[in-house]
């Protein structure tokens, strides 16, 4: 199986916050911003596994700055790191006041999926060719995390 760059599956999604999207005081909703980060994860997975995938973990969702109706929630996806049958994708998000111009980074994620057959069973990914330094980088944090992902499975069990 040939590998696949990481610019080949970056995804990049980007939708404007409507009051829907809020609570009443015009702060957009956790959960409205986790739907996005999932669907441009998950789209960069099967760009890149060439085949239907389900998420398994969000191991980390980290919320830092307040996203406001009328604000433009971009996102951008990379896949981190390649194993058999699973890949992690990095979901940066930021929001730009499209009045004023100003961009700040609002959220960021890292997720699991794996990848399934015509069947529903796991089935094996392509390759990640790393070329940059910021992708070497990044697969060495994620095996940082999949290492203790995997640690405190065994010390649930």
């Amino acid at each position: 199986m040939q590998g696949k760059s990481v610019a080949e599956s970056r995804t990049v999604m980007s939708q404007l916050m409507m009051p829907s999207d809020a609570n009443p005081s015009g702060n957009v909703h956790g959960g409205t911003l986790m739907k996005l980060v999932d669907t441009a994860g998950g789209i960069c997975a099967m760009r890149h596994a060439g085949k239907t995938v389900v998420t398994v973990v969000v191991d980390t969702l980290t919320f830092l700055q307040p996203v406001l109706v009328g604000h433009l929630v971009m996102l951008e996806a990379h896949v981190n790191w390649i194993g058999k049958t699973s890949l992690e994708v990095g979901v940066r998000v930021t929001a730009e006041n499209v009045l004023d111009g100003s961009v700040v980074h609002t959220s960021s994620a890292y997720l699991v999926y794996v990848a399934l057959d015509e069947a529903g069973k796991p089935t094996a990914v392509p390759p990640l060719a790393v070329q940059t330094e910021e992708e070497h980088r990044r697969w060495g944090a994620a095996e940082a995390r999949r290492e203790r992902r995997l640690r405190e499975k065994s010390s649930h069990t």
